[in-house]
């Protein structure tokens, strides 16, 4: 039920914007991010610091450099529990590393996967800002600082 309905509102979504019902694969998961993720994270990516939402402009990229990183993006509550396909998250979060974050990624990214994605969302998160702050840890140990 709740994968037909997000279906049908992304559908809906898609034909009230034209530029998007044809912008291809981007325009599909950029129409995926603006109903997950946008209602907290803004449409351009910059979050709320003021209510702990961080921002994930220029930040992304670091995540996806350790392993625990990649993991926690997909495991995060909103996007674990989305109503999209495997297929859907992989390509929602690899056109957010691009959109957010290109200047950042890693120099070996490796877009994610439908399989990938899968094997994570089987194991969900139960503390996430314990889980954000031990890769923030780890990415400053490397030197990195993020928001």
């Amino acid at each position: 039920m709740k994968t037909r309905l997000a279906a049908t509102v992304l559908a809906a979504l898609l034909g009230a914007v034209p530029a998007l019902a044809h912008a291809g694969p981007d325009g599909k998961a950029r129409a995926q991010y603006i109903l997950g993720c946008a209602g907290c994270h803004q449409v351009d990516g910059s979050g709320v610091s003021r209510s702990g939402i961080p921002t994930m402009r220029n930040q992304l990229g670091h995540f996806l450099s350790l392993p625990d990183g990649r993991a926690f993006l997909v495991k995060v509550p909103g996007t674990s529990n989305s109503a999209f396909s495997n297929a859907d998250v992989a390509r929602m979060l690899n056109w957010m590393a691009h959109e957010f974050s290109e200047a950042t990624l890693p120099a070996d990214f490796t877009p994610y996967t439908e399989a990938e994605v899968a094997a994570y969302r089987n194991a969900p998160l139960d503390d996430v800002p314990g889980a954000r702050a031990a890769i923030v840890a780890q990415l400053a140990a490397r030197g990195v600082v993020v928001e």
